[in-house]
């Protein structure tokens, strides 16, 4: 279980918390919706889980174990809104490979079959797929990483309606094989998948 317990945290330029006194408790292979408005802090409390920021109080613990903040970058895989936008590699293929010494071609085959990107042809950049095929891109150089806790900021946004219907199928594939949290505007892109819906509002996680 990933426990989240009093988690705090204040910009240094802002004037109030955006996280205030946040407890949260997500299961094992539970898919979470966390919703809230723009500017509700949603972004920010996946950076905090995702260890890319320090909450200046509380603890986070996973399977009841304290994690600190570069712990929690190895447990978790992040995709933010708009990830194309921060492809670096040249090919698809460079952009798999980017962070990893050695990887075995056997493993991206596998990942990219989990994501639906059976075939993909690697040398092409990735500006070429389309919206929906670069954000199961983006899926798939996270998984490559292994990560227990997959993340993931608005994947629905900017895309048309089969686009979506991509991610959201790509979200039910990997149903039951990873904890994943949503952050999201729109929870009713996501129906027909099962999961937890919270609310974000003022600081706190609240039921729906």
């Amino acid at each position: 279980m990933l426990d989240l317990q009093e988690i705090s945290y204040q910009p240094q330029t802002g004037e109030k918390r955006i996280i205030d006194n946040l407890n949260l408790k997500v299961h094992e292979n539970e898919i979470i919706l966390i919703c809230g408005n723009s500017g509700s802090g949603k972004t920010t409390l996946l950076e905090i889980i995702s260890g890319l920021t320090n909450p200046q109080k509380g603890r986070i613990s996973w399977k009841n174990e304290i994690l600190s903040s570069r712990q929690r970058r190895w447990l978790c895989g992040v995709v933010f809104q708009f990830p194309e936008r921060y492809f670096i590699g040249t090919t698809v293929g460079k952009e798999l490979k980017i962070g990893h010494k050695s990887l075995r071609e056997k493993n991206i085959d596998i990942v990219l079959n989990k994501v639906d990107l059976k075939n993909l042809n690697l040398t092409q950049p990735p500006e070429q797929l389309s919206g929906g095929q670069q954000r199961r891109l983006a899926v798939a150089v996270q998984l490559l990483r292994n990560p227990s806790i997959l993340l993931l900021d608005e994947p629905t946004a900017g895309l048309d309606q089969t686009m979506r219907n991509e991610v959201k199928n790509l979200i039910l594939d990997l149903k039951n094989k990873n904890t994943i949290i949503i952050v999201t505007h729109e929870p009713a892109l996501f129906e027909g998948i099962p999961s937890r819906i919270l609310i974000l509002d003022k600081g706190k996680i609240k039921n729906s």
